[in-house]
């Protein structure tokens, strides 16, 4: 959420501190598209708010490319169905609850109006010079892949060669008589793991949302 001196700013300049400089590179979550998704659709902005965005965002974004900035654009398109599963799924379980918010939850019922939102979205903001890249995710690993393959074809550049290194053998190592300090003279963590029995020994973790990925 923007702070109370944000409010007043011109609505790009929140971000324009963050942007990169030659040789770096800079990763948005939504970026400066909240106002034209979550906030137009939960009337976070004005219409007119919203109507000025639109207009512009494009010589915004012209602006940064022509001053050497390589903008890639992102919109990771999950199913309807597929959406409402990884919500519902994340009310259950423990390690995942954090990732949901009211406002997902609010936002499950106005699909349609984020989808006519998106295409609204799409007709003032996808330019030549800033093309919007849609990543298929249904299946998150899979979406996760197309998209560095595609950032890492879309940017230049040149082949560094590694050095050769050549690992050390263990006899080779040169000792100098050093002896590791009296274990019962530290304090450790206890080893609760041994105390488990096989059947009480907990699972690794595998998130929900990546299993049945070929």
């Amino acid at each position: 959420m923007p702070t109370e001196r944000e409010r007043t700013q011109w609505y790009f300049q929140r971000y324009i501190a963050h942007l990169p400089a030659a040789g770096e590179i800079c990763l948005f979550d939504r970026s400066w598209y909240n106002r034209g998704g979550v906030e137009h659709v939960m009337g976070y902005c004005t219409p007119e708010e919203h109507r000025r965005f639109l207009q512009q965002c494009p010589v915004f974004e012209r602006m940064l490319v022509d001053d050497g900035i390589l903008l890639r654009k992102y919109w990771f398109s999950v199913p309807q169905k597929e959406q409402y599963k990884r919500f519902k799924s994340r009310m259950t379980d423990p390690m995942r609850r954090w990732k949901l918010s009211p406002t997902d939850l609010e936002a499950l019922p106005r699909w349609e109006d984020y989808s006519r939102a998106k295409d609204e979205m799409f007709v003032h903001t996808d330019i030549d010079s800033a093309r919007w890249h849609v990543v298929e995710s249904a299946d998150k690993r899979k979406a996760r892949l197309n998209m560095i393959h595609h950032l890492l074809e879309s940017i230049p550049y040149e082949h560094v060669e590694r050095p050769e290194m050549t690992f050390p053998k263990k006899s080779s190592l040169p000792s100098s008589g050093y002896r590791r300090t009296d274990r019962s003279l530290q304090s450790e963590v206890p080893d609760y793991a041994a105390t488990l029995s096989e059947s009480g020994t907990p699972e690794r973790y595998v998130d929900r949302e990546d299993q049945g990925i070929g």
